[in-house]
């Protein structure tokens, strides 16, 4: 009987000192200013293509990585970015009034992402191919939406996420944008490509 309660205590022991080492894992980040990020939203109209980029942008995330000497990325427990709408330009000063128009941002002034759940894959050179599920929230609608993220842990440690998305602006209860007194109209389809740096906080 004594063995057994023996046994337990030390079974016990283990799963703690595993738990607190998978919590030590656990590591958490926030968006880092880096002339490497960039977020573009484009798409075709009646007369060009068109681009609307930016360049700031906040958001965080809780990344997991393997106990010991590997430091090899297990999992993303969470991931989200916000970006302000205003902040998109493109070169056409009427597309950029129409865009905001379009987009509610006298109501609505973000375009948020929350991941919910996410499946990892190792590839090669520290990158990892994330399967990420999550909200997507434009002009105060929100779709669930699944996109390939491709996240590599720098030699700095910080983490670089990108990804591409095609998405219809119509789903989100959003009007095509036109200017030049109608001439041009831009097509529903758009695509949100981007570049985010992650950062370790300090401390965590």
């Amino acid at each position: 009987m004594k063995k057994n309660i023996k046994q337990i205590l030390m079974l016990t022991m283990v799963c703690i000192m595993g738990f607190s080492s998978l919590l030590k894992a656990q590591t958490t980040y926030k968006i880092n200013e880096s002339k490497d990020m960039d977020m573009k939203l484009s798409g075709t109209s009646t007369l060009h293509k068109w681009t609307m980029e930016a360049k700031t942008f906040s958001g965080g995330g809780v990344f997991n990585f393997k106990g010991g000497s590997s430091g090899e990325l297990i999992s993303v427990k969470s991931l989200t970015f916000s970006l302000e709408v205003a902040n998109l330009k493109s070169d056409e000063s009427g597309l950029n009034k129409n865009a905001y128009k379009a987009l509610k941002t006298n109501q609505y002034k973000d375009i948020d992402y929350k991941l919910l759940s996410a499946i990892i894959s190792p590839s090669k050179d520290n990158k990892y191919l994330v399967k990420a599920h999550g909200n997507l929230t434009i002009a105060g609608v929100t779709k669930e939406i699944d996109m390939d993220v491709w996240c590599t842990v720098n030699p700095d440690k910080t983490i670089t996420c990108t990804g591409s998305e095609k998405l219809n602006m119509t789903d989100y209860a959003v009007k095509p944008p036109t200017f030049m007194l109608g001439a041009m109209k831009t097509g529903d389809s758009i695509t949100l490509d981007f570049t985010l740096v992650y950062k370790k906080q300090a401390g965590v």
